[in-house]
């Protein structure tokens, strides 16, 4: 896939995708922790000859622009570079789709424009909603259990080990939902190569630095902290698809509980035997279920 160099009005410059019909409707894709904005690829081959399909990899990846500060990588930053990249390339309105953070930015960008009519619909694959994960942190042992990775991505005490063997160390000694004998080969190698870059590491690492997410340790109470409020968040209105990988190790199906009390218009499809990765995982279901929703709510 051709990428081209957007500079943002920010100043944020970020290597795109951009394929399909300019005339099109166009779907936003945004990739999650630690890929790029190959995880859609099956996704992007499949809807560009109707949809304009654009793919950044985002802010602290690969080639893009790569702050080394914390401070770059809040929500609202990230949130901004995709409606400054929309802005960039001419697009009035667009279906956000997302996966992972990817997908956790995404909710925010819905959130954030449906009143305007700018972001029309939203396609969330495995990414908690906001309201709803930090109260699943708490009282849940098995997602946090499964989130304790989050406190070691945080730990600045792991830098040295980064800046000596790439994020890849990291990975191995803080993740245990890795299914690597699914991905291509020649996928997986050039993920590596990624991950041997130091700049990007600490961009990717600081997506985790700077988030609000408060994951206590397991041997924290499990109950809701005295004086904690979700955060104020609008419903959200526009319509919206949630593909959900059941047997995801990171994010569990429990994420799914109580959103349609927060998503007024949500399809929920949920895969079986697909780990976490269910963009390049199980892409015909993705496509699928995307298919019929994109459809629907044309």
């Amino acid at each position: 896939m051709e990428m081209q160099r957007v500079t943002l009005a920010n100043g944020i410059e970020l290597d795109v995708v951009d394929t399909g019909p300019r005339d099109a409707p166009v779907l936003l894709f945004l990739h999650g922790f630690p890929e790029n904005h190959r995880t859609w690829r099956h996704q992007i081959a499949h809807f560009s000859d109707r949809f304009r399909c654009i793919a950044p990899d985002q802010r602290g990846y690969r080639g893009s622009s790569k702050p080394q500060d914390v401070a770059s990588y809040t929500a609202d930053k990230l949130i901004g570079d995709i409606f400054l990249l929309a802005d960039a390339l001419g697009v009035d309105t667009f279906t956000i789709v997302g996966h992972d953070w990817g997908g956790a930015i995404a909710w925010g960008i819905a959130l954030t424009g449906q009143a305007s009519g700018r972001v029309t619909r939203a396609v969330i694959a495995n990414a908690p909603h906001p309201m709803t994960f930090q109260k699943l942190l708490y009282t849940n042992p098995a997602q946090r259990e499964a989130s304790q990775y989050m406190r070691g991505f945080k730990d600045t005490a792991n830098d040295a080990l980064v800046r000596e063997h790439g994020l890849a160390a990291l990975l191995l000694q803080e993740i245990k939902w890795d299914r690597a004998d699914v991905m291509e080969p020649e996928e997986r190698e050039a993920l590596f190569a990624d991950w041997q870059d130091h700049d990007a590491a600490f961009g990717m690492l600081n997506w985790y630095r700077a988030s609000s997410v408060d994951v206590p340790p397991m041997d924290a109470p499990f109950a809701i902290p005295e004086g904690w409020s979700p955060p104020p968040l609008p419903p959200l209105t526009i319509p919206t698809l949630v593909i959900w990988a059941m047997d995801d190790l990171a994010l569990l199906p429990e994420n799914l509980d109580g959103l349609d009390e927060i998503v007024t218009d949500m399809t929920v499809v949920e895969v079986r035997d697909c780990g976490h990765f269910i963009p390049w995982e199980a892409p015909v279901a993705v496509n699928t279920a995307m298919d019929a929703f994109l459809a629907r709510t044309a």
